[in-house]
């Protein structure tokens, strides 16, 4: 019996975020809506302000969903969670609809929600206006009149059913078959994802706040420092490094005098002379200054009006002549700023120049080998800032306020979020975590177990080889097979052409062609590099021209997998360059290895674990997270140990693809998950 499936609960607003999940302690399950496809349909109610529960309702669900072959869902890994996490069981198969259009769009997305699923496939749907003005004014799915509330639900599973309907017809048919594999991947992946949501990960919250502390303590200390590189570039004229127009100031000495004008003027194609040109006429040089104290208001800033008739007023007004600040900021005959000079038409922004994150590594590149040492410390702090920053807030932050009251953090990982199937995290994305072994928000992460301790996983270098295995480069397969070091190659390549570059530093460089950097608006020892990887690479590049050709000739590009990425406006420009070149560069070797491979492996390893208590806690772009425990440690070695002797028969076996490059597991375990040493 094929079961459509629909949930409805109680969501709770806390720390300003609102929390969805069967986790929070004041959520509740509202209804379950089931829909055979006999078209039996039966509502449960279990938790409502209106009308009593259901009687005998948890047997009811139960009873379908052991008759289930299939569970058909819009977003099947919150309905499973909920249903688990109610005392319900079902580890039969899913079918996610949310995901199968997410597949069926090939990259190209668009909204994914089931009202918009259902009005772009015509679907009997029910508008959902209503229920949006209920939780407007605050109402929760149990204050909702009962009636209204089983009206929608009712309606979400007809319209489930029948968008399951036709993305099965879809997936049926020659143009869209290929894309079953993928659909059937993705949905099996679904499932093991809602596990590791539901097993959660353990945080400690003292060493939480012991991190916090150092980031602050570190952000105080940028701060510090920056403003003394500020006052001497920039004299006296005060400075707020979190504007963007205010840090262009510095880094450019120039301010916009128009910016209506400017951002009428400014493409990122215009000709450089022209450029240049509206650089002279629309922007100034600024002038270090001194500060004086203003006459008019003795230094405070405000000054007291006198009425007509010669009495005071009352309240002091702001001083006109030096806009309340007290004082006055003279320019003095020195240029202001590190006089950086933007390179091309595309450096300019509304602000004045670019001040992102790869603008200012650029810059900083530059700045090192002229040997322009305080402009080099400069940037390296402001992007550490901006890096902190985020650090506080996306990572600190969003732990604190995601964590549970039982100290577990459930890690919310999705499918469909990016245009490759690579996985994407939220509440808060762990995906973002800088790579590296360094990174302190790490070490909050233990074990839920006592003496336990945390495993990761690694698939090394797994981009550059499924890139060698696509693109058949014998270099590529060569140096892989042979544990050639890339990194320090780059090194040296880079070190070679004039500037001096360390192995850590070189590996931002390594593989970046194979996403379709090209090196352009680089220094130029790492345009060399650039165009180095390239000769070096020769099947690489005549790789990447295949599948140029491919995507426009077929408006598509086509993996070994059977996953598929729409190029529907794809040209080839009078200069010969193709449009999109990059994604077409980046879709495939990005996909196949981190939403093909990564996931197949994730598979096997949670069946292999399925009878311990050690668990998978967290994935991370090419690496799985395992919670260890004590008395499992070598058990769970030797599970790693035999994924990474198979993991060319896995992909054999799924796809019927012989993968001719070695793959290589690494595992690393630890009392936490920054401070873990190799083990495989």
């Amino acid at each position: 019996m094929k079961l459509t499936l629909d949930v409805e609960n109680t969501t709770t607003e806390r720390n300003g975020k609102l929390h969805l999940d069967p986790f929070e302690s004041s959520n509740s399950l509202t209804m379950v809506g089931m829909l055979t496809d006999t078209g039996e349909e039966t509502i449960v109610t279990f938790d409502h302000n209106d009308v009593e529960a259901t009687q005998d309702g948890h047997r009811i669900v139960q009873d379908a969903l052991n008759e289930a072959t299939v569970l058909i869902a819009h977003n099947a890994a919150y309905d499973l969670m909920w249903i688990w996490e109610s005392g319900f069981k079902y580890d039969g198969p899913v079918f996610d609809t949310m995901l199968g259009e997410y597949v069926l769009q090939r990259g190209i997305k668009e909204p994914l929600s089931l009202e918009a699923c259902a009005e772009r496939y015509k679907l009997d749907t029910k508008k959902q206006d209503t229920l949006k003005e209920y939780f407007k004014k605050g109402y929760s799915t149990r204050d909702i009149p009962h009636d209204e509330l089983a009206e929608y639900l009712s309606a979400d599973l007809h319209a489930t059913q029948q968008l399951s309907d036709k993305l099965v017809y879809r997936l049926n048919t020659e143009s869209d078959a290929m894309l079953m594999p993928t659909v059937t991947l993705t949905n099996e992946v679904a499932v093991c994802l809602a596990r590791i949501y539901q097993r959660g990960f353990k945080v400690d919250l003292s060493v939480l706040e012991d991190v916090r502390q150092e980031f602050e303590q570190e952000k105080c200390q940028l701060i510090d420092s920056l403003q003394v590189h500020v006052r001497k570039v920039m004299g006296d004229t005060p400075i707020n490094l979190n504007s963007p127009e205010q840090l262009s100031w510095v880094i450019y000495g120039r301010r916009v005098l128009d910016k209506q004008y400017w951002a009428s003027q400014i493409d990122p194609y215009m000709d450089d002379e022209y450029f240049r040109s509206l650089i002279v006429s629309g922007t100034e040089r600024l002038y270090r200054t001194e500060a004086v104290q203003c006459t008019e208001c003795k230094g405070s800033g405000y000054i007291r009006k006198i009425k007509k008739n010669g009495e005071p007023f009352s309240k002091e007004s702001k001083c006109p002549t030096c806009s309340s600040a007290g004082y006055l900021f003279n320019p003095t005959s020195t240029y202001a700023g590190f006089k950086f000079k933007p390179p091309t038409a595309k450096w300019a922004s509304a602000n004045g120049f670019s001040t992102s994150k790869v603008n200012l590594q650029l810059l900083e590149a530059g700045a090192k080998s002229k040997g322009m040492d305080d402009a080099v410390d400069f940037l390296s702090k402001v992007r550490r800032l901006s890096a902190v920053d985020t650090y506080l807030s996306s990572f600190v932050d969003g732990i604190a306020n995601y964590t549970k009251h039982d100290d577990m953090l459930h890690v919310s990982l999705l499918q469909h979020r990016t245009s490759t199937g690579r996985l994407s995290g939220a509440n808060p994305n762990m995906q973002n975590m800088p790579r590296g072994g360094t990174f302190p928000v790490k070490k909050v992460f233990v074990s839920r177990f006592d003496g336990g301790k945390i495993m990761e996983a690694d698939m090394a270098q797994l981009e550059f080889r499924a890139a060698a295995f696509l693109s058949q480069d014998g270099v590529a397969i060569e140096e892989v097979s042979n544990g050639f070091d890339v990194h320090a190659y780059t090194a040296k390549v880079i070190t070679d052409a004039g500037q001096p570059t360390s192995r850590q530093d070189a590996k931002a460089h390594t593989f970046a062609p194979l996403y379709g950097a090209s090196g352009y608006g680089r220094t130029t020892a790492e345009a060399a590099y650039y165009m180095h990887f390239n000769e070096k690479y020769k099947g690489v590049a005549d790789w990447h021209s295949r599948l140029a050709k491919e995507a426009i000739e077929t408006q598509k590009i086509t993996t070994p997998s059977g996953r598929e990425f729409a190029f529907p406006d794809v040209v080839r420009k009078a200069s010969g360059r193709v449009s999109h070149f990059t994604q077409i560069k980046n879709y495939p070797v990005q996909s196949f290895a981190t939403a093909d491979i990564v996931p197949i492996a994730l598979l096997h390893i949670d069946e292999l674990l399925k009878d311990m208590k050690s668990c998978i806690v967290n994935s991370v772009h090419d690496s799985i997270v395992i919670d260890v425990h004590p008395d499992e440690e070598e058990d769970v070695i030797n599970v790693i140990q035999a994924t990474n002797n198979i993991l060319n028969e896995l992909i054999a076996v799924r796809w019927s693809i012989n993968f001719n490059v070695p793959l290589l597991l690494e595992a690393k375990i630890g009392p936490n998950w920054l401070d873990v040493k190799d083990v495989v």
